[in-house]
């Protein structure tokens, strides 16, 4: 709370994050926690002119939510990494609108970010043979 203060960060219930926010990024786990955790109800407390952005995981969002969330103008628009499931069957709406963006979990695949996905595995593989703590634990 100290360092919060300090920086003028103020806490807030997600409720009250969605009707405020411009831009809504989602980034969390896929948990039975939050798989639909962006439904219906939360998408009718966001701003008509807010944007969603799933960069976690498809089940995140309930898409069916979405569509209609996005045809009748509940929110501006959405771009989406992932999709549930992915990738999406080809008559799927989310595909023909015009305020949607779709990027199927590319947005890791360049050359560069690759070939460092490779050296930390390598990394990883290294210490947990040696019984070293591991640099990129995921747990």
């Amino acid at each position: 709370p100290d360092i919060a203060a300090g920086l003028g960060a103020t806490y807030a219930t997600l409720d009250e994050l969605l009707q405020q926010s411009d831009f809504v990024t989602l980034n969390m786990p896929m948990t039975p926690e939050t798989r639909h955790m962006i439904g219906r109800r939360e998408l009718t407390l966001m701003k008509p002119t807010a944007i969603l952005v799933n960069a976690a995981r498809g089940g995140v969002v309930d898409h069916d939510a979405l569509v209609e969330s996005l045809q009748n103008s509940g929110i501006w628009g959405a771009a989406l990494d992932v999709t549930d499931p992915e990738p999406l069957p080809r008559d799927h709406p989310l595909l023909r609108m015009d305020n949607v963006v779709i990027a199927p979990h590319l947005g890791s695949a360049t050359r560069k970010t690759r070939i460092g996905m490779v050296t930390r595995t390598i990394e990883n593989l290294i210490a947990g043979l040696t019984g070293q703590e591991l640099p990129s634990r995921v747990s």
